[in-house]
């Protein structure tokens, strides 16, 4: 079978899965969840000799230890992942929720009501645990899903898309709900593109060359999962401490994530108080600073900054550091280079705090906290499948609710319009 005519065929298949999703009460849904933890469970060692295998190949190709390291399960990543099935199963059902219900003049009586999207194209790079993440929240949301990961994480990929579809022949839900793109050939995602028939929606979620061929070649609705170019500004109120403290989190918490910190942005009264001490607890854990002239002026170990470099995702011990005249020019820096992810103020100036949190449009904007909290578990969703940087009906951590949709249901006494 040649390759259009097979991804084509999987779409197809998808779509019909889709209509028994639709259908299936929350309890079944739930029993899938939790049989697929039980499931990966047991195949944990098929799965991570699997996993040894992409990582073991994205060395000998030269990928850098930060991007390794993106791919790996072990440890507390195969933990997390293992309860985020169980998480998801808790959950809330979001379908068939009635929101707005209101009664009209003529006793008509309008309401929404909430519906799974149909089928969901995923196409992403790197991580192997959002392949599980994605199936059990678009699974949860009555919605079928297609799964095309990266290259670098095939063997990965292709390991848990069985057991998740095995788990899914054992509950007796359809296991092309669950479909894992067999080939690495980069002419898939050229199909998957064009299949609008069957697919409802496409998220692509990796670097700037995926997600601008995904914008310009899609004929199916989309939303973006993009970079994380995440700032933080310290205001001239700032407290020093909390200052380290939170842009030290941002930064250091884990390097190669989406809602780490890029560029700081720093008040010129606090360029030299606050800004010295910050800089120093992150050089001394290794981060490069790359600063313009005020920075370099009050930090020596730092290296001139490029007009790159505020537009830049490091994933990586590097950071961009300006100093700004005031917060408008903190907020404008961030509108002219900022990915609409994460933006978070230090401050003990309340109209300033409250002046961010208006003025930014970024998904995620925060007052004295780590940029860290731009996470869908974090927030209370229980889980996410991405953070939507689209300003459509779903942006910032995109959970359950964010993968159904609104119908409008009427319920009348036999109203006619006349």
């Amino acid at each position: 079978m040649e390759l259009r005519e097979e991804i084509l065929q999987l779409a197809s298949r998808a779509a019909r899965a889709a209509e028994t999703l639709g259908d299936l009460n929350t309890s079944v849904k739930n029993a899938w969840l939790l049989r697929a933890a039980e499931c990966l469970e047991a195949a944990k060692g098929e799965i991570l000799e699997a996993n040894e295998r992409d990582m073991q190949a994205a060395r000998e190709n030269g990928v850098a230890e930060p991007l390794v390291n993106r791919l790996g399960l072990t440890g507390g990543k195969w933990e997390d992942m293992i309860q985020g099935l169980r998480d998801v199963a808790a959950l809330p059902d979001p379908v068939g929720e009635i929101t707005d219900s209101v009664l009209r003049p003529n006793g008509l009586r309008v309401a929404r009501m909430r519906i799974p999207l149909g089928v969901i194209a995923m196409i992403y790079e790197s991580r192997p645990n959002v392949t599980v993440d994605a199936a059990a929240l678009c699974v949860k949301a009555g919605n079928a899903v297609i799964l095309r990961g990266g290259s670098e994480a095939f063997h990965s990929n292709q390991a848990l898309g069985r057991v998740l579809r095995e788990a899914a022949r054992d509950i007796g839900i359809p296991e092309d709900a669950i479909a894992v793109v067999g080939t690495t050939d980069r002419a898939a995602i050229d199909i998957l593109l064009e299949a609008n028939r069957d697919i409802d929606l496409m998220i692509p979620r990796g670097g700037p060359g995926l997600i601008r061929k995904v914008m310009e070649e899609s004929t199916i609705p989309v939303i973006c999962h993009d970079a994380g170019v995440c700032h933080i500004f310290i205001d001239a109120s700032a407290d020093t401490e909390m200052a380290t403290a939170i842009v030290r989190d941002s930064k250091m918490r884990q390097m190669a994530v989406c809602n780490g910190l890029e560029t700081l942005l720093v008040h010129r009264d606090a360029a030299q108080t606050v800004l010295p001490h910050v800089l120093k607890a992150l050089h001394e854990e290794g981060v490069e600073i790359r600063g313009d002239a005020a920075t370099c002026a009050v930090f020596s170990e730092a290296q001139a900054a490029s007009d790159d470099d505020w537009a830049a995702e490091y994933l990586d011990k590097v950071l961009a550091v300006k100093v700004v005249d005031d917060i408008d020019a903190a907020i404008e820096h961030v509108r002219r280079y900022g990915s609409d992810h994460t933006e978070v103020i230090i401050t003990n100036d309340y109209s300033n705090g409250l002046q961010w949190q208006r003025r930014i449009t970024s998904s995620t904007v925060g007052v004295n906290c780590s940029t860290a909290f731009a996470d869908g578990f974090r927030l209370g969703l229980g889980a996410e499948i991405g953070i939507s940087t689209s300003k459509l009906h779903a942006y910032g951590p995109m959970g359950l609710e964010g993968l159904t949709t609104r119908k409008f249901v009427l319920t009348g006494e036999g109203q006619l319009r006349e």
